[in-house]
């Protein structure tokens, strides 16, 4: 199987993932809230911790995606992303593997096509879990 980011630590809510958010408020905060939100809503499977500073979902132990809040700017961001199909070119990065969205608070995002990304990392990683 291809090397998958594992994190043996996940659990179905994480405490730190909370206090992240409430030291993340204002308008960037409640970006990162709304499309981690959609990713623990992918599957009973989603499991969550801290990583690198961060919130991340997993499948079980598997990572599939953050979100992560800068300045100006909020990524969230795929660990298989590469993977993606992405007919709207929302994503970014050049990585082997890792592709991120970044969201702005004055820039409307296609939301449609920023939750099918998030479907669809999470369907890519079920399919990776599932011929390992």
């Amino acid at each position: 199987m291809e090397k998958l980011m594992r994190f043996p630590s996940a659990v179905r809510r994480d405490p730190a993932i909370e206090r992240w958010m409430r030291e993340h408020p204002g308008e960037l905060g409640a970006i990162a809230r709304r499309w981690f939100e959609v990713m623990r809503n992918c599957g009973d499977d989603v499991r969550e911790l801290l990583h690198d500073g961060h919130p991340t979902a997993c499948i079980g132990d598997a990572a599939f995606g953050y979100v992560n809040a800068f300045t100006a700017h909020v990524n969230v961001g795929f660990f298989r992303g590469a993977e993606l199909a992405d007919p709207r070119g929302l994503l970014e990065g050049t990585g082997k593997y890792m592709r991120h969205v970044k969201l702005r608070p004055e820039r409307d995002v296609d939301a449609a096509a920023l939750a099918a990304l998030i479907e669809a990392a999470y369907g890519n990683m079920k399919r990776h879990l599932a011929a390992g």
